[in-house]
């Protein structure tokens, strides 16, 4: 199974169409956005052909984003807990850096998904991944918009520019 994991599109249309081209490409059956959308007209850009996740970011202030997710995938608020294949992933923005630190040192996720720090990482703790694709470019950073495509199978992440 593969997981297509994105955070902090803020609106960026071009970069979401690119990054949804790329995950039918490697056909996963599973898109996690770990929030920042921003705008229902982005989320809907995500009704395709594989389950569809969504947790709010700090700036996802649209009353409609919820119910225009919901009309073909799941939102899972603040803060979500999704199984596949026996494994536990946590889903968070990543707003408050204490609470991801809770989570990956819970001991009760294999994979901690979030976004926020438009920074991408792959970092282990103790048997916990904590994943963040990364973000659209802030003017003050040179690292470029990454999406990640997550292999259950194998347990391989890729990080894939943009």
């Amino acid at each position: 199974m593969k997981i297509g994991v994105i955070s902090d599109t803020h609106d960026n249309i071009e970069v979401t169409k690119n990054a949804l081209e790329h995950f039918s490409d490697k056909e996963v059956d599973v898109v996690i956005h770990c929030g920042d959308m921003v705008a229902p007209f982005t989320a809907e850009l995500f009704d395709k052909d594989f389950d569809f996740y969504a947790v709010k970011g700090n700036n996802d202030g649209e009353w409609s984003l919820r119910e225009t997710v919901e009309e073909f995938g799941t939102w899972l608020g603040d803060i979500g807990e999704l199984e596949f294949e026996g494994y536990s992933i946590a889903v968070y923005h990543g707003t408050e850096q204490a609470i991801v630190e809770s989570l990956v040192s819970s001991g009760k996720y294999d994979y901690v998904l979030r976004g926020h720090t438009h920074t991408k990482t792959i970092r282990e703790q103790d048997g916990t991944i904590e994943l963040n694709p990364g973000g659209i470019k802030l003017p003050e950073s040179s690292e470029e918009f990454h999406i990640a495509v997550l292999d259950l199978d194998t347990g391989n992440i890729r990080l894939h520019k943009v």
